[in-house]
Parts: structure tokens; C-alpha cells; sequence
């Protein structure tokens, strides 16, 4: 899966522990999580992939505690109740190492390769469902509205390949910069903007939205789903160098009051240089 598949020259190959996952190990972080148990509601691995976006364009680093439950169930509670299996132990390894490929990935080249699945493979996962089946030929009139209905009375129109293709890394996208408020937080045009080229594949819950989509579709228009992928990969770059001031900035240490020279007069006022009086003992 991995856009960069070898290093530079001058580097030496990553240890395998450091290396992206293969598309065996993804399928099968997708079965683990799939395994989790209900009530819990586990992200599948193309929401996570996403989410992994969201919470590496976030102005700060978040500590993985805080938003890897949320990745095992969508209300963060927790899987299982004693020390992690060894189901949740693989989950973890994997996860931790797609997360640090996409990082480096960002960081270095400046892009990714986004888990998102073609159409054909989005119609065979809806069509096997939970049975396992071979999937069959389906028909995506589910939620396309009747003949001779008036308009707005028989849902929303049907989604295109390119948007049903997209739509679950996004909203996996969306659901990180959720929970992990900091991105929303940021008085940033640039930052905003951007958000809005990237959730442009999300169902639009205003007008205001559907106004803002179809400026997009007619000034950015994406010709197939290999042009949507390039727009989701430029976004979530562009949101993680916007960040980045932020997330890596070192805070300057202020003293409360002027450092003292050991020659100085003592503050205490007794008159004495300050390395004979109270700056004796940490001489």
C-alpha cells in the first residue's frame, strides 16, 4: 500500500518493525477489529486509516491513550476488561505502525497512500455483509428516490462511485478532528478552507453546506476517483504542514524574577553578594 517503496539511497531499509503495512496486514487489522465484540463499535480499517489523518494534523501531539479507545469503540469505552490479549496486543502493533509510516510519510515527502477501497471492492463487502457469501450483483437503489415522488420526500439521491469510495476515510477523518477538538479551535482561514475541500465527500447537513459543495464540484471538479484520492492526499498534507508551528513549537521557560550573578547583591537585602548568602547552598 505504501506510495515510497523503497528508501532513498543514502539511507538504509527500514527495520520491519518501522515499515508500513502490507495488504495482508491490513486485511487482517480489519478482521481484528471486525472481531471486537459487541456492544463496542470498532471502526473498520478504512475509517481508522483516516482517523489516523485527523489525529496527526491536530496543532498538538496526542498522546495515544487518549484516542486509541475511540478506535475500538466509537464511544471510547474499553475493550476488555483486564490486561490487553493478544488480539488487542497485534491491534495495537499494527495500528502504532501504520501511524508512524504515515507520519514519516507527511513529514518526508509530503503525501501518503490513503487505505480507500474501489468501488467493485465496496460493492462486494456490502454484498458478502456479515456471512461471508460471495457477493452478488446489487442494484444502488436503496436510497434513490421513487419515479413519480415529490422532491425531498423519498431520501437522499443515490451516492456516485467516486463519493461512496471516499466517503468512509473521510468520515473517519472527521470523526478524529471530533473528539480532538484542537483543529476546530484554530482562527485559521487557511486551516478552514482546506477542511472544506476535504469534507466536501461528506453528506452536506445545511444548505449552506449543499451551496458550498456544488462551488466546490463546479470550481475543483474531479474527473474520477484517482483525481478525489490526489484531493484528499493534498488536503491532509496541507492541514498537516499548517499545523506543524504548532504541534512542534517549544515553549520558552520564564523565569519569575531576573536571574541573580553570584557577585550580585543578595535580594534579601542583607548587603552580602549573593554567593555568600542565600546563593551559598546551591554553590
Amino acid at each position: 500500500m505504501a506510495l515510497f517503496d523503497a528508501a532513498p539511497p543514502s539511507r538504509p531499509p527500514l527495520a520491519a518493525s518501522l515499515q508500513d503495512l502490507s495488504d495482508a496486514e491490513f486485511a487482517e487489522l480489519d478482521e481484528l477489529l471486525a472481531g471486537i465484540p459487541e456492544p463496542l463499535e470498532p471502526l473498520d480499517a478504512v475509517m481508522l486509516d483516516g482517523f489516523i489523518a485527523g489525529v496527526l494534523v491536530q496543532p498538538e501531539l496526542i498522546d495515544p491513550e487518549r484516542w486509541l479507545p475511540h478506535v475500538f469503540d466509537a464511544g471510547g469505552h474499553r475493550w476488555g476488561e483486564s490486561a490487553p490479549g493478544p488480539e488487542q496486543l497485534r491491534a495495537r502493533e499494527l495500528i502504532a505502525r501504520r501511524y508512524a509510516a504515515m507520519n514519516r510519510s507527511l513529514a518526508e515527502f509530503g503525501g501518503f497512500d490513503p487505505l480507500i477501497l474501489e468501488p467493485g471492492e465496496i460493492d462486494e463487502a456490502d454484498a458478502a455483509g456479515e456471512s461471508g457469501e460471495p457477493a452478488q450483483p446489487v442494484e444502488d437503489t436503496a436510497t434513490a428516490p421513487a419515479p413519480d415522488a415529490p422532491p425531498g420526500t423519498s431520501g437522499e439521491p443515490p451516492l456516485d462511485a467516486t463519493t461512496r469510495a471516499i466517503l468512509p476515510w473521510v468520515a473517519g477523518f472527521e470523526f478524529a478532528a471530533s473528539i480532538l477538538p484542537g483543529l476546530y479551535a484554530l482562527d485559521d482561514d487557511a486551516v478552514a478552507t482546506t477542511l472544506t475541500r476535504l469534507y466536501r465527500f461528506l453528506p452536506a447537513e445545511d444548505a449552506d453546506e449543499e451551496a458550498t459543495a456544488a462551488l466546490l464540484a463546479k470550481e475543483r471538479p474531479l474527473a474520477s476517483l484517482d483525481a478525489a484520492i490526489e484531493e484528499v492526499i493534498a488536503c491532509v498534507a496541507e492541514l498537516y504542514d499548517l499545523t506543524a508551528p504548532a504541534r512542534y513549537q517549544v515553549e520558552t521557560v520564564r523565569r519569575a524574577a531576573p536571574k541573580v550573578g553570584r557577585n550580585d547583591p543578595c535580594p534579601c537585602g542583607s548587603g552580602r553578594k549573593f554567593k555568600v548568602c542565600h546563593g551559598a547552598g546551591s554553590a
